[in-house]
């Protein structure tokens, strides 16, 4: 089966994070839409999700006369808040076929500004 060019980028960043990731950080997964942004830290050794937000949660989404940049501010400072109530600061940044522009690295620097480390 032949895989699509996102995919096989998909794979080669994954692959190449998880290769030379430390086991004692968690990786942040982020993804988008046109519209939406959501986020999740995942604990590859267990493969389970920790923590996640989004910005189709109920809170988030009462706010609809911001733009996407402030939408994908919000839920960074809320991913850091979760975090830091169950002590995770060190993580790496997965972002996946998304390119480190626009609300993808706006959404990194809220991160770091609220304490985390990648």
């Amino acid at each position: 089966m032949k895989l699509k060019a996102t995919d096989r980028k998909k794979f080669r960043i994954r692959n190449r994070l998880k290769k030379f990731a430390s086991k004692d950080r968690f990786r942040l997964s982020i993804s988008r839409s046109s519209k939406n942004i959501s986020a999740q830290i995942i604990d590859d050794s267990k493969n389970i999700t920790l923590l996640s937000a989004s910005s189709i949660e109920k809170d988030i989404k009462s706010n609809s006369n911001l733009n996407k940049t402030e939408i994908s501010k919000i839920v960074a400072e809320k991913l850091a808040k979760k975090a830091q109530e169950k002590k995770i600061s060190k993580i790496y940044f997965d972002r996946g076929i998304y390119k480190y522009h626009g609300r993808i690295k706006v959404f990194a620097e809220t991160l770091r500004k609220n304490g985390m480390e990648f």
